[in-house]
């Protein structure tokens, strides 16, 4: 039985615990999985409980890059991206699955990236994430980013993609919502941008008609204002539901020591959606 948590600002309607409670089941082990949310101002003192209650834990919004310095280091995509969602408490190890469980969810969705210009909003933990593997995969990326300072520091971080101060009127294959707008107390809403006028308005139809698909990181509510816009528009949409799942699956890899497998995972998840 392992001891695991998720930890972030708020994680009150996290599925997280239904989610690896069903896959290590299905692996063979088990788990008790607890929910902490915390503030940012509590954050620092409450991580090193952290390691001596748990055998692991996934850290999320918007405390990916707060963990890294309770680490001994960080491996894989954590390296690459500079932000950790996946903790391995005896080792002190830090690793980042959402890359993985996004670059899944979009296969899932036959959402196709290469060679197709995508438009993240969001530079957070997340959004670090699915620009390094959009543009792995391919893609010719687009970040819009409200935080000038931290759009400098990812570019400087990563690079390949085009930072912009103003979001055009114009196609993009694919645009993604890395923000967490439209999730609790910002349900309903849309991210906002700056127009090519210099306006700053949230992301609406004028926007999402032109994209070929959009997909939100959120998953409650299963859809959100950005997906709706969307999908009304006649657009191929997808939610966050998926990835999670499959980045939980990547964790409990980690954590159980085994190599993960992409046919594995997309059973898993076609077992754990009929479940539910």
């Amino acid at each position: 039985m392992l001891k695991l948590a998720v930890v972030g600002k708020d994680v009150s309607a996290s599925r997280s615990p239904q989610m690896h409670e069903f896959i290590l089941r299905r692996m063979g082990s088990g788990c008790s999985y607890e929910k902490i949310s915390l503030s940012p101002a509590e954050f620092s003192g409450y991580a090193e409980e952290l390691f001596s209650r748990f055998d692991g834990f996934n850290v999320t919004i918007p405390f990916k890059r707060d963990i890294l310095p309770f680490l001994n280091g960080i491996e894989g995509d954590a390296a690459k991206f500079g932000a950790v969602n996946t903790v391995f408490c005896e080792e002190r190890l830090g690793y980042n699955t959402d890359g993985y469980g996004f670059m899944l969810m979009l296969e899932g969705a036959e959402i196709a990236v290469k060679r197709e210009s995508v438009l993240v909003l969001g530079a957070g933990g997340a959004g670090r994430s699915c620009v390094r593997k959009l543009r792995d995969a391919g893609a010719e990326v687009f970040v819009f980013e409200r935080d000038a300072a931290r759009l400098k520091t990812v570019l400087q971080e990563i690079g390949g993609f085009t930072p912009l101060d103003e979001v055009p009127l114009r196609k993009f294959g694919l645009i993604v919502n890395c923000t967490g707008i439209g999730m609790h107390d910002t349900e309903g809403k849309t991210p906002e941008i700056v127009t090519e006028k210099g306006v700053r308005v949230p992301v609406g139809e004028e926007l999402l008609s032109l994209a070929g698909a959009a997909a939100d990181l959120i998953y409650e509510p299963a859809e959100s204002e950005f997906l709706r816009i969307a999908r009304e528009a006649g657009k191929k949409t997808v939610n966050g539901e998926s990835m999670l799942f499959y980045q939980a699956y990547r964790a409990d890899c980690i954590w159980l020591g085994r190599e993960p497998s992409a046919d594995e995972a997309k059973q898993l998840y076609r077992a754990y959606r009929e479940e539910a």
